[in-house]
């Protein structure tokens, strides 16, 4: 699990894990979407137990992509500005090329067929056994953050972004390290613009 801190947004930490092997994707969906509906004492409990933003990490292209997606949740939510209902749900907007928040969830978050993941918390403080609850959640391995590149699935990135015809990526075709480096940057930029555009 790798830890960010954000001093510049009310000292916020954010604790992002990435797992491999993911065994209960649909029963993670479903335990999100039943304690959005709950809105008893229970459901409350429910809530902050699935408190995170489940990404799909195919979709995600370098961890530069993320940060900035996070980053941009972040200033949103500072800002008072939030599209979404939670922070977490925001930087599934910020990930998707478009202004459709359910289209953004619906592609980037967990899906019942996902079997790798990367789990976000964003909080104020450290957590106590956050690592433990992440585990708890995700029935899977959790792996070091550098496995995320023999993750990445670069024609769905490329589809989702509208970038087949793009001539910077004609040029450099054969190229494969060249023409990831290329999605990459096209990525993290469009993320990091989202909030100026939308």
């Amino acid at each position: 699990m790798e830890t960010y801190y954000y001093s510049q947004f009310n000292h916020a930490v954010v604790h992002v894990a990435l797992f491999d092997d993911v065994t209960n994707a649909a029963a993670i969906r479903s335990r999100i979407v039943q304690a959005a509906r709950n809105l008893s004492v229970d459901g409350n409990t429910e809530r902050e137990a699935v408190n995170f933003a489940f990404i799909d990490a195919r979709l995600i292209s370098s961890p530069l992509h993320l940060q900035t997606a996070i980053y941009q949740a972040l200033l949103s939510q500072a800002q008072g500005q939030l599209r979404t209902k939670t922070v977490h749900s925001e930087i599934l907007w910020a990930l998707n090329p478009t202004n459709n928040i359910t289209e953004a969830i619906r592609r980037y978050g967990v899906s019942d067929e996902s079997t790798t993941l990367i789990v976000v918390r964003v909080d104020v403080s450290n957590t106590p056994d956050l690592q433990r609850r992440m585990c708890d959640i995700t029935q899977g391995r959790m792996v070091p953050f550098q496995a995320l590149g023999q993750m990445t699935n670069w024609s769905i990135i490329k589809k989702h972004y509208k970038l087949d015809s793009e001539s910077a990526l004609k040029e450099v075709q054969g190229n494969l390290d060249r023409e990831r480096s290329i999605i990459d940057n096209i990525v993290v930029s469009s993320v990091a613009m989202k909030n100026v555009m939308a």
